[in-house]
């Protein structure tokens, strides 16, 4: 294919997916084998559950192993039982998602188009642009306020063309949260023909006294939609399943441009024992408050500053770009995350792991810094 053909076929795309950078996940370990020859790595870059799903969850997908040349239960009806149980609300109010990422994009298509808007934050998750601007409708970037949401600037950003609003609590990659007096106001002040989402994909892991329980608001403001995952606490980013708690209108609307069995028959069987199994949560949840408390000492003895989090990663300033650092710690079998991309090019975003991989990866830190 010669250049001319390149640009021919660049320019057949929408200007909202060419002005896009695509999403960069975390590299694989694999992909570092390949790439430095590197063995027995640890990854500490995607915000993944070190303890992965519970054995009870493995029995659950093994059991539905023999039903694989089926179609998965197209509504989801186990699942979304199970999740309205737990959060206590009405079977329609529930929408499904291939992960949360999911959600994220039938929000984006039922609610923007071109000549719309969405207002997110700076330093918040990069899907927020990405499902905004394939869509043609504009994003709208409020100035963040201590590397996390500044309402104020969020308010303000909000106009006659914006029709979503994008809050992540905790937020991605910072770990920044709001309390519930702050949020619990701005939702006060939202349009009602704007749809809030709300982003709590780390919610199982905060342990902060003011942060909000914010399922009661779903009575409150029909334009809230609140996301949650199964990816990040419950162990299970690889079968991606997420999910959308919303008025039931709203509910309606994004199941009409969902796609049919986007959660797959393992997925809907492993969430919802997931969802059940309480024990594995508080175990996930004990050795990412001891990880934590580990990294946040080791920074402490490195002079290196860190922005507050309460999700299951610690996004630390090494003093200089990052990215030297990051390749360095490649080479040594830890796999972290530079942030640049969003605004933070001195911050490495480091996923808490077991203890073993905590202090390696200290160790291997300590070691690239020296």
């Amino acid at each position: 294919m010669n250049d001319h053909e390149r640009h021919y076929l660049f320019d057949c795309a929408t200007a909202g997916v060419q002005g896009l950078q695509p999403y960069q996940p975390g590299k694989p370990l694999s992909e570092l084998e390949r790439e430095y020859g590197v063995r027995d790595a640890v990854k500490l870059a995607s915000n993944e559950n070190p303890l992965g799903p519970s054995p009870r969850v493995k029995e659950a997908i093994q059991a539905h192993v023999a039903e694989l040349a089926r179609y998965p239960d197209g509504n989801g009806f186990g699942l979304k039982r199970a999740l309205a149980d737990r959060h206590d609300v009405d079977l329609k109010q529930i929408t499904l998602g291939n992960g949360s990422n999911d959600v994220l994009e039938l929000i984006a298509r039922a609610f923007l188009a071109p000549g719309r808007g969405a207002v997110f934050s700076e330093h918040a998750f990069a899907v927020y642009p990405i499902v905004t601007q394939a869509i043609g409708a504009t994003p709208q970037v409020a100035p963040a306020r201590d590397h996390g949401h500044d309402l104020q600037a969020i308010r303000a950003a909000i106009d006659d063309t914006t029709r979503v609003v994008f809050i992540a609590n905790p937020n991605n990659p910072t770990g920044t949260w709001l309390p519930g007096r702050e949020l619990e106001a701005f939702l006060a002040e939202v349009p009602r023909d704007v749809i809030l989402v709300l982003d709590e994909a780390y919610v199982e892991y905060v342990r902060e006294p003011d942060y909000p329980d914010s399922l009661p608001w779903l009575d409150r403001w029909p334009n809230l939609v609140i996301t949650r995952t199964f990816s990040k606490a419950y162990g299970l980013a690889g079968l991606r399943v997420g999910y959308a708690l919303s008025s039931p209108v709203v509910a309606d609307l994004l199941n009409r441009v969902r796609q049919p069995f986007n959660v797959n028959s393992l997925a809907l069987a492993a969430a919802e024992v997931a969802l059940g199994d309480a024990e594995h949560i508080a175990r996930a949840v004990a050795l990412n408050d001891a990880g934590m408390q580990a990294w946040r000492a080791a920074c402490d003895k490195l002079g290196l500053a860190y922005i507050p989090s309460v999700g299951n990663f610690l996004s630390v300033d090494v003093g200089r770009p990052a990215g030297a650092v990051y390749e360095a710690l490649l080479r040594e079998g830890v796999i972290v995350r530079p942030i640049g991309a969003y605004g933070l090019p001195n911050h490495l975003r480091i996923t808490i792991g077991t203890e073993a991989e905590n202090s390696r990866a200290i160790a291997a830190l300590e070691k690239v810094l020296a």
